[in-house]
């Protein structure tokens, strides 16, 4: 569970699991101090970090030599009726191209990944 508390200044806001926290804020042409990752930043994180995670995770798990694995992803807000995620995985070191692929297939059973494909509905708690 993720709490965010609004700060002092204008849009800054708190956002905390309880262990760790960080902050989040807009764009100084949108009013805010640019004090933080906006929040579609956020959401870009979440998918770019879990797909990095669990590609070392299933490289730990069978014994792949993986080297550093940096993920891009940018979401495309342009059409108003959807949000595409463009994303691009590269590895530190050269992959034989059958495994390189694999492990770009893996990256897309991500557990974001996975959520972000399902149907999402909003629904308010108490209080």
């Amino acid at each position: 569970m993720i709490t965010t508390t609004s700060e002092t200044d204008r849009y800054r806001t708190l956002f905390s699991n309880g262990r760790h926290s960080g902050y989040s804020d807009t764009s100084p042409d949108k009013g805010g101090g640019n004090q933080g990752l906006r929040p579609h930043e956020l959401l870009e994180a979440a998918l770019g970090c879990c797909m990095n995670m669990h590609l070392r995770m299933y490289a730990d798990n069978h014994g792949i030599a993986l080297g550093e694995v940096t993920t891009t992803v940018t979401i495309d807000r342009s059409d108003p009726a959807r949000a595409v995620f463009d994303y691009s995985i590269h590895f530190s070191q050269k992959l034989p191209p059958e495994l390189d692929s694999k492990l770009r297939q893996i990256a897309l059973t991500c557990p974001v990944h996975g959520t972000l494909s399902r149907q999402i509905v909003m629904r308010q708690g108490a209080g």
